[in-house]
């Protein structure tokens, strides 16, 4: 007759086995030999509460300098852009039929866009015309327009359109 493998684990043969807990048993009672009562010590609930404390809240972590200092470049950016672009509506490539225009400044050849009724206003757009121009074609373009009597062109960077223009 053989003996029946032991309770466990298979390859634990010939090996003295850990004594068992007897059923029904709770493993983990308070008042176990060797294990002394810990009610009143911090971080033991006091005998009979239903749950364990909750930790305390780590402590909130401030956001460095880098990135304080990284939001602060990101913010700058975005407005430089963003009045990069309103700047820019005023230029002449948003001038169409019926704007009037000025000259951005004296040592610029750049027109940007005004109010007609304005003082500064001087000149008419009555027709744009989208695509490269040279003084020439320019010219020739716009003197095929009623009412013309110059023209600004853009060419280069961007959009390219020749404006064609009347006194004010």
């Amino acid at each position: 007759m053989t003996t029946p493998p032991p309770q466990g684990n298979p390859f634990a043969q010939g090996q003295p086995q850990a004594p068992q807990q007897p059923q029904g048993q709770n493993p983990y009672a308070q008042g176990q030999p060797g294990f002394p009562q810990q009610a009143g010590q911090p971080g033991f609930p006091p005998p009979g509460a239903p749950y364990a404390p909750v930790p305390p809240q780590p402590a909130r972590r401030r956001p460095s300098f880098k990135t304080i200092k990284n939001i602060v470049i990101a913010v700058i950016v975005v407005a430089v852009a963003v009045g990069g672009f309103i700047a820019s509506r005023d230029d002449a490539d948003q001038a169409g039929a019926g704007d009037c225009l000025k000259s951005a400044s004296s040592s610029s050849d750049r027109m940007e866009v005004v109010d007609c009724s304005s003082a500064d206003a001087e000149a008419k757009v009555i027709e744009k015309i989208k695509g490269h121009h040279t003084q020439f074609t320019a010219e020739s373009a716009c003197s095929k327009v009623e009412g013309a009597t110059g023209f600004y062109a853009e060419t280069g960077d961007g959009e390219e359109f020749l404006l064609c223009l009347t006194n004010v």
